[in-house]
């Protein structure tokens, strides 16, 4: 791409020095013609004034040093004699129709000269021909040194065309090999990679997207990592309550199998519904959220507790206080209440309660057990063995509600969820 634009832009200044040279070379030549014109009939003139008087008298004319200036000057008579100064001893072409009478200046080129002639008058009468020359060699010298300094000239502008280029398309193609790195890097899963700024506002708009997208894929990849490792402990929940109930169908022989079964395939529709919710709820974009079903949330929630409580003998008891509807997802708060349940029977002791009631514009569901004090210690922090993971992805899960979970009394230990209240619908 660098040579690519480099030699583009000596090629367009190639042609534009070259439409221009061509039509300047020719007005050069033309100019310098014409300025040849000038001296010769400058100094024919000037000669023609000093000489006249001698020949209207009929004296023979003195052409004086410096009358002639640069130009070889000679007067002729009416018949084409040389009678003083420079030239040929007989008149040529132009001289004889200068002495004609006919026009007042006569140019023409003879031989290697560029020869002009102006009559000498006095009234009708031809009395003498002045005639004024310079070498074609002086012209061509003229013009040919005129035309090398435009070469000069055209070739220093090409050379800076040259330098600007190469300067411009490094400043142009190094921010695009940066930006081409950093998307390099960006694929290898590098996503602190970012592009630097050029100064170039599509480059940087280019390098600004790119960045935006580098974080975002690294801010998804460190949510799905941390969401996969709270989810993991999170299915602990189902699958410890389904090997407790198996546990038990081994330790009671006598009892029916067909209803550890039961309880068995309950355990693992759980789990499937976990799984689902878990696996919408990771998800960035959610689905509007419609009004929480709570009898059969509780409903499931007894289930549940059932299952984990059961086999150690603890109870559970739901209690319902006139709880308003809330617009928040089933899904988040099924696995908030499964984790305050797990943690209950888990490190809890003695009967479980949920408590779900009015807390005036949020929908409160207390879980409290018969625990011991937690006094000042902060349940949520996470400990070198791993608990506290689950209630963290709780906390999470019901702030993501626009909720909130906290240790609401640390004896007996009691979690409460808050979740916003359902707007009443205005008057018809």
């Amino acid at each position: 791409m660098r040579r690519r634009i480099i030699v583009l832009t000596v090629l367009a200044a190639l042609v534009a020095t070259a439409l221009f040279a061509l039509p300047l070379g020719i007005a050069v030549m033309q100019y310098y013609r014409d300025d040849t014109k000038a001296d010769l009939e400058r100094a024919a003139d000037a000669v023609a004034l000093a000489v006249s008087h001698e020949l209207n008298a009929g004296l023979p004319p003195q052409v004086r040093p410096g009358d002639e200036e640069e130009a070889d000057v000679g007067v002729y008579s009416p018949d084409g004699r040389l009678l003083s100064g420079q030239g040929p001893a007989v008149a040529g072409p132009a001289e004889r129709q200068a002495a004609s009478a006919a026009v007042d200046v006569v140019i023409q080129q003879e031989s290697e000269e560029v020869v002009l002639a102006v009559p000498v008058v006095s009234g009708s009468r031809v009395t003498g021909v002045v005639r004024a020359a310079l070498p074609m060699s002086q012209l061509r010298v003229r013009v040919v040194l005129t035309w090398l300094g435009m070469a000069g000239l055209a070739t220093a502008a090409i050379g800076v065309s040259w330098l600007l280029a190469r300067r411009f398309t490094t400043r142009l193609v190094r921010p695009l090999e940066e930006l081409a790195a950093t998307a390099g890097r960006l694929g290898d899963g590098d996503f602190t990679a970012r592009s630097p700024r050029a100064g170039i506002p599509e480059i940087d708009q280019v390098g600004e997207t790119l960045d935006a997208t580098a974080t975002r894929i690294g801010e998804t990849l460190e949510r799905e990592r941390a969401f996969s490792a709270e989810a993991s402990h999170q299915l602990r929940t189902p699958l410890t309550g389904l090997r407790l109930q198996l546990e038990a169908a081994l330790e009671t022989p006598a009892a029916d199998p067909y209803a550890a079964i039961r309880a068995g395939i309950a355990s693992a529709d759980r789990l499937e519904r976990t799984i689902e919710d878990l696996l919408a709820l990771g998800r960035e974009r959610r689905a509007p959220r419609a009004e929480l079903d709570l009898d059969a949330l509780l409903d499931e929630v007894r289930q549940a507790g059932e299952a984990l409580l059961g086999p150690q003998g603890r109870a559970l008891r739901i209690i319902r206080d006139d709880p308003p509807p809330a617009h928040v997802a089933a899904a988040a708060v099924r696995q908030v209440l499964g984790v305050l349940l797990d943690n209950a029977a888990t490190h809890g002791r003695g009967t479980v309660t949920v408590l779900a009631r009015d807390a005036g514009d949020a929908l409160a569901i207390d879980v409290a057990d018969e625990g011991p004090d937690l006094g000042e210690t902060d349940p949520f922090a996470t400990a070198p063995t791993g608990h506290g993971i689950g209630l963290r992805l709780a906390r999470g899960l019901a702030e993501a509600e626009g909720g909130r979970l906290r240790l609401s009394h640390p004896s007996p230990p009691t979690f409460t969820v808050l979740l916003p209240a359902a707007e009443p619908p205005g008057p018809a």
